[in-house]
């Protein structure tokens, strides 16, 4: 297996993933300042004169940042791009990225040639959102610098196939950069994500309840109170399957067990969010028994850094290695 140094320096291999309705400036921003990369949806500002708003909030931001503490120990921003064909707003989403420049653009929800010629033209990198091999071949086929494998207990809109397997499945045919996610909320996770061919680990459930995210602070204590078995995964909320908490279908009137049909997928950012009916249905992923607190983001990565060095000193000692770093 290939492997490639990351083109920045990070505390832990971690992005902060884009999460609909809970990922904005303040948590890409604190996020950033941690170390790992921060990232968020374009469809969270509407309209789009509020995302101009906010990419130039996180590019102001980070620059006083570099200014306060060493550059190396901040991490790259990321916009995320939905190129699905009912997305009327993409082409002027494309113009704030090509004037903003966010050094990771990550596409969901259809091709990545949208944003290929755009992001390439000023040195970033882009990334696909992808599900299965037969959607990761065509975005490798497609110029994709990187698959954003987003695997079995993925929160909101997920997949399905183990986060391991897809892995070494990907490997087979694409030597680029690889994201994993699903159900991963821990550093001991992250190093065994990185151990078996990842090269980034998406971590979104862990970060909604933080205290720079956007969640609704109800939505936030029910991550904290919520395990595992309080997860159901169905089409019948926005079109696409998502993981969702079973307490905010019931309190929304939905019955977990008998939700309706599968509507249409829509995904136009130009419609305003408060007249969606899922606005206030609220996902999660299989990591979420991890959560124990509404916690400051860096608080979180601290934690996350230091599972991670046990995990990669555990593995130090079984291989016999001289230095251990389980201590450090």
């Amino acid at each position: 297996m290939n492997t490639h140094p990351l083109p920045w320096t990070l505390r832990v291999p971690v992005v902060a993933a884009p999460m609909f309705l809970v990922s904005g400036p303040a948590l890409v921003l604190a996020a950033c300042r941690a170390g790992i990369v921060g990232a968020f949806p374009t469809p969270n500002a509407r309209p789009i004169d509020v995302l101009e708003v906010w990419m130039r909030e996180i590019t102001d931001g980070l620059a006083r940042a570099r200014d306060e503490q060493a550059p190396e120990t901040i991490g790259p921003w990321c916009a995320n791009l939905v190129t699905h064909s009912s997305n009327a707003r993409l082409p002027e989403d494309l113009e704030l990225i090509a004037k903003y420049k966010p050094p990771i653009v990550v596409t969901a929800l259809g091709s990545p040639k949208p944003a290929i010629d755009v992001v390439h033209s000023y040195g970033g990198i882009v990334l696909a959102d992808v599900i299965n091999l037969t959607l990761a071949r065509k975005a490798a086929a497609s110029g994709a610098d990187g698959l954003a494998c987003v695997s079995a207990g993925a929160g909101g809109h997920t997949g399905f196939l183990s986060p391991f397997a897809f892995v070494s499945a990907i490997r087979e045919f694409f030597d680029g950069m690889v994201v994993v996610g699903g159900g991963i909320s821990d550093g001991w996770g992250v190093a065994g994500a990185i151990a078996s061919g990842a090269d980034l680990v998406y971590m979104g459930t862990r970060f909604i309840p933080t205290v720079e995210s956007m969640a609704d602070p109800s939505y936030k204590q029910m991550l904290v109170d919520s395990t595992v078995d309080d997860l159901i995964v169905s089409s019948g909320v926005t079109g696409t399957p998502a993981s969702w908490l079973k307490p905010s279908l019931r309190a929304n009137g939905l019955d977990p067990e008998n939700l309706p049909a599968a509507p249409s997928r829509s995904y136009d950012s130009n419609q305003p969010i408060g007249a969606k009916k899922w606005r206030d249905v609220w996902a999660a992923g299989q990591g979420v028994g991890a959560i124990r607190a509404i916690e400051p983001v860096a608080d979180v990565v601290d934690g996350l850094a230091r599972q991670y060095r046990q995990a990669l000193g555990r593995m130090a000692v079984l291989l016999g290695d001289d230095v251990a770093l389980a201590s450090a």
